[in-house]
């Protein structure tokens, strides 16, 4: 039997070479070219939103989301999102995601996505315009401990220099209709 390997800490450096998940175009590897349509997305964006779904209670959140890349055919997007009271004040941690947008044909792009919650979806995606994506999910797969989701709609758009986007959702026998919507501003 062979010897454990001995943990490894935050002090091993980094082999050399390694590219950097950027959130800046000006930092880092060069954007691949297929990733154009994606490009304005790129960065860390940071705001508040509204849910409501018929069977839940509505609420207020704040969340980051973080649009990078490697130089590589794709765009990594992580989310964090947190409850927040009437005042603005923070109650507790909310939903996080981990997507891969990964361009097609053309301004097309696929969008794998999965959630903490136990749901992962596939998404057909567009650039409606040079600052605006739409995602409609293909395939909507869960846990046995997740919530049914049969289907979601996301619509992605800048205007005036920040994000905002609305997803609805069909879950739970409900039909699809709205479920969150955001506004976010670039913070990097």
């Amino acid at each position: 039997m062979s010897e454990p390997l001995e943990p490894r800490t935050a002090d091993v450096p980094l082999p050399e070479g390694l590219p950097i998940d950027a959130v800046d175009v000006r930092e880092g590897p060069e954007i691949n070219p297929k990733c154009l349509a994606l490009l304005p997305l790129i960065g860390v964006w940071r705001g508040e939103g509204q849910g409501d779904y018929p069977t839940i209670e509505g609420f207020h959140y704040g969340q980051e989301i973080t649009f990078f890349h490697d130089g590589r055919p794709f765009v990594g997007m992580t989310t964090r999102s947190w409850i927040l009271d009437s005042e603005g004040n923070y109650v507790r941690p909310a939903a996080r995601e981990m997507a891969w947008w990964r361009p097609t044909d053309g301004d097309d792009f696929e969008v794998i996505m999965a959630l903490q919650s136990g749901i992962i979806a596939v998404y057909v995606g567009l650039a409606r315009t040079t600052t605006s994506w739409e995602l409609t999910s293909d395939l909507v797969a869960r846990t046995a401990t997740a919530k049914e989701v049969t289907a979601e709609k996301r619509l992605y758009g800048i205007v005036e220099g920040e994000l905002m986007y609305a997803i609805d959702m069909a879950a739970e026998g409900q039909p699809l209709q709205p479920h969150l919507s955001a506004r976010l501003a670039r913070v990097r």
